[in-house]
């Protein structure tokens, strides 16, 4: 923080707690909860690649089926790696009941919003060309590197342990795969430039 800013940081609000309250009915409790992670949920769903009815069906399943489990989380401080392992089966179940392969053409788009920032007109027209390629390029990607950096790019970003609940990958793969995906897009990228 710099000197000139006197912002005052509030403390996280304690998972533990926010479960607690949210079981005793506590709608702003849950809201908070919902807010915290329903980018990891929403990710985790749309990282199976499922079109935007199922992959909104499984956010829906994954909260219904905490506040069936509200009481009984035994780890609260886990919750978001609960809730990537929870998406997860529920589009897994998605698919195996669709009987259907993966789709490769319905993904999300993370492109930003726009900001306002520069004034040139052709500023905004070069920062929407540039991004339309590197989206591009991402769509072109391995589906677990899509699925990796979709996840990665959150905000907040979700710990390790929740990525590796979410694609069912060891921890441990997750910073030496990330790297691998990065440079395979730097590579492309240049690869499209030249």
């Amino acid at each position: 923080m710099s000197q000139g800013s006197q912002e005052t940081m509030l403390p996280e609000p304690d998972t533990a707690a926010l479960l607690e309250r949210a079981a005793a009915g506590d709608q702003r409790a849950w809201n908070t909860l919902v807010d915290s992670y329903s980018g990891l949920v929403w990710a985790v769903a749309r990282s199976h690649r499922l079109g935007s009815a199922d992959a909104a069906d499984v956010f829906q399943a994954t909260w219904l089926r905490l506040v069936e489990h509200l009481g009984a989380i035994r780890e609260p401080e886990r919750l978001g790696a609960w809730l990537a392992t929870t998406a997860r089966r529920e589009a897994l179940a998605v698919l195996r009941r669709a009987g259907r392969d993966l789709p490769v053409g319905d993904l999300i788009t993370l492109e930003p919003r726009d900001t306002g920032g520069d004034d040139a007109p052709d500023s905004d027209l070069l920062r929407r060309e540039r991004d339309r390629a590197l989206w591009q390029a991402v769509r072109e990607l391995p589906g677990q590197c899509q699925a990796v950096l979709r996840l990665l790019l959150l905000d907040p970003p979700p710990s390790y342990a929740e990525v590796s609940a979410a694609l069912d990958i060891p921890v441990g793969s997750i910073g030496p795969t990330r790297a691998r995906c990065l440079d395979h897009l730097r590579r492309r990228l240049s690869s499209d430039a030249a």
